[in-house]
């Protein structure tokens, strides 16, 4: 049997062996990662040491930047010379001389090119609406007072017109004011090839008529007559015998009669605006029209003149031999189909 002594003694030994064995481990180096991962953090510190050197290059570029930037002083300057050179644009084109201004925004263009592919079915219109804003522009720069309507509404229909491709160059006009409009359309045609032929219908009574308005001198101060009209004609570039002047108004039998001696390609209707002088000037013109000849409703859609719109759509619902075609801006397009 073993002592108690021997016994403590093994138990010593085997304790001492634990303790030098946890002690040796304790003390033992860490064991060195593998070669493999060591390039593996050293690309890491590579990367993350190229970042902060493109970090401070960027900013030291930024800092350059800053200091290119102009002066409180400079831009001040530069905004001044804007200004007057605004203010010189306003002078030809703003609304001062005009009921509306002449400054088409590039929003505004996009808008009218949507809508005159919807109603053409011209996929690529934005040359026909930056040829028909420069014809509206050049035509009240060089000519006498103004043609009537916004420019939107303006702009539209000298670039619809030409791309419906009407059947003959022959135009019939019901409120000319002071034929600078007329003068437009005879340009946008013939740049089709066509030779248009104008026949222009006013009462050229001295100051733009409309039933329940108030006639006034025009802003322009111009007045509405023969002669202003005619000179603004030959200033447009429309030849002597390209246009006929129709003095009254077109519910007047001399009228309808002298207008009746031919068919039209297009007509244009922009006189009386209540619904019954619509309505009138449309069952008149459906039997003047050419097969396939297109009808232009001025305002349709304008608030300040409902009587188009209600005229138009009534006679639509009545009348077979006229098929809507759409709207741009504020007026409408009719084909004869019969």
């Amino acid at each position: 049997m073993t002592s108690v002594p021997s016994a403590q003694r093994v138990a010593r030994r085997h304790l001492g062996r634990l303790y030098r064995g946890a002690l040796r481990r304790a003390l033992a180096p860490a064991a060195l990662p593998a070669p493999r991962d060591l390039r593996r953090q050293q690309q890491e510190v590579d990367g993350l040491r190229r970042e902060v050197q493109a970090a401070h290059r960027r900013l030291a570029e930024l800092g350059a930047s800053l200091d290119a930037l102009p002066s409180p002083e400079q831009l001040q300057a530069t905004a001044a010379d804007v200004e007057r050179r605004l203010e010189a644009l306003d002078l030809l084109l703003g609304a001062d001389s005009n009921r509306s201004t002449r400054l088409l925004r590039h929003h505004q263009a996009l808008a009218l090119a949507r809508e005159v592919t919807a109603v053409t079915g011209a996929e690529k219109p934005w040359g026909a609406v930056a040829a028909a804003y420069r014809t509206a522009v050049d035509l009240e720069l060089h000519g006498i007072a103004r043609i009537a309507g916004g420019l939107t509404n303006v702009v539209g229909k000298l670039a619809t017109v030409p791309l419906l491709r009407p059947p003959s160059g022959e135009v019939l006009e019901i409120g000319v004011l002071y034929g600078l409009f007329a003068a437009g359309l005879h340009r946008q045609l013939a740049r089709t090839g066509a030779v248009p032929s104008l026949t222009l219908v006013d009462p050229f009574a001295g100051v733009q008529l409309q039933p329940g308005t108030e006639s006034a001198t025009d802003p322009t101060g111009s007045p509405v007559s023969e002669t202003v009209a005619r000179r603004n004609l030959a200033l447009g570039g429309v030849p002597a015998d390209g246009f006929r002047l129709v003095t009254g108004y077109s519910g007047d039998a001399a009228v309808r009669a002298q207008v009746a001696d031919r068919r039209y390609g297009v007509v244009v209707v922009d006189g009386d605006h209540s619904f019954e002088g619509v309505r009138a000037d449309l069952l008149w013109v459906q039997d003047l029209l050419e097969p396939g000849g297109v009808v232009v409703l001025d305002d349709y859609g304008d608030p300040r003149w409902p009587g188009v719109q209600q005229a138009t759509d009534e006679h639509l619902r009545e009348h077979t031999g006229l098929r809507m075609l759409g709207r741009v801006s504020t007026s409408a397009f009719l084909r004869r189909v019969d």
